[in-house]
């Protein structure tokens, strides 16, 4: 009876796990598997297409959401999706405010800017109120128009090699504004909406929002660098990227529990990075997901918009498109010339800015939930917004075109005409919020991508020839280093085609790939050959079998052996009026390291590390870090790691040979040749 009741439930068991099995994939998995599908056939439409990713996903979300095909009806999936990508979107702005980098171009960002969103907002308000709307609706629906859309903005920008063109400078300036004046709008809504408090509610919201900023600036300072610093020295792809989302949605959660919104927590956070030296390693890691999710949000803009609703109200939505480009390009004509520039930067600026930016369909979902209406339509008038922000955001292609037609009709203009860039309204070009912003001078430069030390030798040796060159590293101590010398080097990771497009790699005279790992050569060759074809390219294999793979995906310059490598990067990269001799004593200076006959046969573990080892610096790259100094320098004879004694402050040689694993140590100091063994404890 029993074996037959056991039977009965394992018969149970077994029916319902395969009634699971044919029940198919949870409903949540298909609708996830549909914002993918669709928005990579929309980036691939895109492209095939030459538009904007940006618009593709939008009209894809209109042509799949419930208004056409209904195919993803999921509102939480998208709606979560989309949050998630307003806050990596803000996060990655925030990276790239750096506070420094603000300071070059504040005239552009709070002049321009402030003329260009202060003037939209009374305008709007005031026309609205003219005719009757209320007053919260009206003040409601100027912070709607006052933003323009950072990513096409930024996007066409670049596209069309204009990021550091005057109409680039300047409207960057105005963006970076509009961006920030978010964060005051998001305090705003509420106090529109009657639950602010009145005065006191407002002077709450503003102590608030001061006491979460300087809390922010002074993590900047004393928190987040030696965090990072640390994470950093792991060399851990997988650690930084876990650390920097955790640092991004643990933000955001903190200032969500003190009652400011996620999407201002998330642009603080890329604030907190961006005063550390990992920012751009910080957004090569950040940049994938915030694509995904950025995807995720502007496939939710286009699902909102019911076509059903666009075809009833076509004459009101196409009026309202109208109205709203027609009001943005006028007062933003306005402002930029009220800022000294001419017609020839005013009119492109105020053409790209014309349309409505993604925040607004933030405000627009706080505002609404609130019980704020655009331009006082009530429940219609989330309809109208949200199509007609689609159907300009589409048109910002066209209508950024209209410029030159329309340029072509204005007069030359007279020579030192005001507008033409005069000097304090901002930077000439390079150091731009949306254009990489790296700082790293490339063109015409020899760039070591990876910084070991093959490459230090031969940084050193055209430092002494007088030519130019510039680092990008993972390693903190080899940027140390670099930065003590006032050498110029970014710490970011090389194998990113968004960084190496960004630092435009392409104008190099030469690239050194110095990576010590195998696979990561060749994933930074085959990257860079897709962002850079043409570029001239040196590295080094260690194997046959890694000298033809090299060789097949377009190494121009492979060396080979190990103990030419340093003089072979030399001779490539050292111009004609440096003689051998030159370069020979320079080599001589810096030799590879061995232990003598008579050291090695002293005992096993000297005769496995006999060398020869190139020592990685003539410093001790971790005292550097640190700002120490030290008595004497030691060479690991396992890897070549150079370390202080332990008559120094850090004992950092001991500290590697016991950390690492490798017994034997040399002396580092010109003239000495005496080894020790830290397991037979042996000197000559």
């Amino acid at each position: 009876m029993w074996g037959a009741l056991a039977l009965l439930g394992t018969a149970g068991a077994e029916g319902a796990a395969a009634e699971a099995a044919h029940a198919g994939p949870p409903a949540f998995l298909v609708q996830l598997t549909l914002l993918l599908v669709v928005s990579a056939a929309a980036a691939y439409g895109s492209f095939r297409l030459r538009l904007l990713p940006i618009i593709g996903f939008l009209l894809a979300g209109v042509l799949v959401g419930p208004g056409a095909l209904g195919l993803i009806r999921d509102p939480q999936l998208i709606s979560a999706a989309s949050e998630v990508g307003v806050m990596l979107l803000l996060f990655t702005i925030g990276i790239e405010f750096s506070l420094e980098r603000l300071s070059r171009i504040a005239r552009l960002i709070f002049l321009g800017g402030g003329l260009q969103v202060g003037l939209t907002i009374l305008a709007a308000a005031g026309a609205l109120l003219a005719f009757g709307v209320g007053a919260a609706d009206a003040v409601f629906t100027g912070c709607l128009l006052a933003l323009s859309s950072t990513a096409i903005v930024m996007k066409l920008l670049g596209e069309r090699g204009d990021t550091n063109a005057r109409t680039g400078q300047v409207s960057l300036g105005i963006l970076i504004f509009q961006d920030l004046a978010v964060v005051l709008m998001v305090l705003l809504i509420p106090m529109l909406a009657g639950q602010g408090g009145g005065a006191a509610g407002v002077l709450i919201a503003l102590a608030k929002a001061g006491g979460i900023i300087a809390l922010v600036l002074v993590a900047a300072r004393r928190v987040v660098p030696p965090l990072m610093e640390v994470v950093a020295r792991t060399c851990s792809a997988e650690i930084f990227l876990l650390a920097v989302v955790a640092l991004c949605f643990g933000t955001a959660s903190l200032t969500a529990l003190a009652g400011v919104s996620l999407a201002l927590g998330a642009f603080l956070a890329g604030l907190l990075v961006s005063e550390s030296r990992y920012g751009a390693q910080a957004m090569g890691e950040i940049l994938p997901l915030q694509i995904l999710f950025s995807a995720a949000f502007f496939l939710s803009v286009g699902v909102q918009l019911d076509l059903g609703f666009v075809l009833r109200n076509l004459g009101l939505v196409l009026g309202a498109a109208a109205l709203i480009a027609l009001l943005k390009v006028v007062v933003t004509s306005l402002s930029v010339r009220l800022l000294g520039e001419d017609w020839r930067t005013a009119l492109p600026v105020a053409l790209l800015t014309g349309q409505v930016g993604e925040f607004s369909f933030v405000l627009a979902t706080t505002g609404a939930a609130l019980g704020l209406s655009f331009a006082g339509l009530g429940e219609q008038g989330s309809g109208v917004f949200i199509a007609a922000t689609v159907l300009l955001m589409a048109l910002t292609p066209g209508l950024a075109a209209l410029g030159g037609p329309l340029l072509a009709r204005l007069p030359s203009p007279a020579p030192g005409e005001a507008g033409t860039g005069a000097a304090g309204t901002g930077p000439s070009g390079g150091e731009g919020y949306g254009d990489g912003g790296h700082g790293l001078p490339v063109a015409g430069r020899v760039v070591f991508l990876g910084y070991g030390a093959h490459a230090r030798l031969a940084a050193r040796a055209l430092s002494r020839a007088g030519q130019p060159y510039s680092v990008v590293t993972r390693n903190p101590d080899g940027a140390s280093e670099l930065q003590g010398r006032g050498a110029p080097v970014l710490i970011a990771d090389y194998t990113r085609a968004g960084l190496l497009r960004d630092l435009d790699i392409d104008s190099a005279r030469t690239v050194v790939i110095a990576d010590d790992d195998t696979e990561m050569t060749e994933r930074t060759l085959s990257v860079l050959r897709t962002v850079a074809p043409q570029v001239q390219v040196i590295t080094r294999a260690t194997s046959p079998e890694g000298f033809a793979g090299l060789q097949a995906l377009g190494a121009q310059h492979i060396l080979s052996a190990h103990k030419e490598v340093a003089a072979g990067i030399l001779d490539l990269l050292t111009p004609p009026e440096v003689t051998r001799t030159e370069l020979s004593r320079h080599l001589a200076e810096h030799p590879p390291v061995t232990l003598s006959a008579t050291q090695r046969a002293q005992c096993e573990h000297a005769a496995h590390h006999a060398g020869p080892v190139t020592p990685e610096a003539d410093v001790c790259l971790e005292c550097v870090a640190a700002g120490d100094t030290w008595v004497h320098l030691r060479v690991c004879m396992t890897c070549g790691h150079v370390g202080c004694c332990d008559s120094s402050k850090n004992r950092h040689a001991t500290r590697h040979a016991q950390g690492q694993g490798h017994p034997v140590i040399r002396s580092a100091e010109p003239g000495e040749d005496w080894a020790y063994c830290y397991e037979h404890r042996w000197t000559k």
